[in-house]
């Protein structure tokens, strides 16, 4: 029997109660069901959120959890990662080789971090949405047109931060 596909969602220390809203809609889970996951790992960051755990939509686990010191055990053992766009976050993603979906806080004033998010969407090696374009996401995606990021980037991951933050 095929173990169950877990999907691990995180915020970082972050609050984004919407992205943890929009992860549990019935129709986002119901697509991500179709594409194999049965099991869903929420790291719903510093909130008084208290989503609805209850398994549903064919997920028999649904779990959740604020802030933990560190969140790399579930990065390793996810088979997809739904993350917002913190560049922590992100490249630890990417340093596990996991299949990244980066949700993009549009509510935030000049968001540094969606300008990694687009760069690393444009070198393929994530999906990049908001709350509003998830579920379309979920629907078209396809991890294997996802290229490995390798580690040797890092100065190049480096270079485009200064560049955002304007220290080049």
């Amino acid at each position: 029997m095929k173990a169950a596909m877990t999907i691990f969602v995180t915020v970082g220390t972050t609050k984004f109660d919407k992205l943890i809203e929009t992860v549990m809609k019935d129709d986002i889970l119901m697509e991500l069901n179709k594409r194999g996951y049965s099991y869903l790992i929420l790291q719903i960051g510093n909130t008084n959120l208290m989503p609805d755990c209850t398994p549903r939509c064919g997920f028999n686990n649904i779990e959740m959890f604020n802030l933990k010191p560190s969140i790399n055990e579930y990065m390793k053992s996810a088979d997809l990662i739904i993350s917002h766009a913190g560049a922590g976050s992100c490249l630890e993603a990417l340093e596990a080789n996991k299949p990244l979906i980066v949700v993009t806080n549009d509510l935030l004033m000049d968001n540094h971090q969606s300008e990694l998010a687009e760069q690393l969407h444009k070198d393929k090696h994530l999906f990049q949405c908001t709350c509003d374009t998830l579920l379309q996401v979920c629907k078209t995606m396809h991890l294997s047109q996802l290229e490995k990021f390798v580690d040797d980037k890092s100065p190049k991951i480096a270079k485009i931060i200064d560049d955002i933050m304007g220290f080049s």
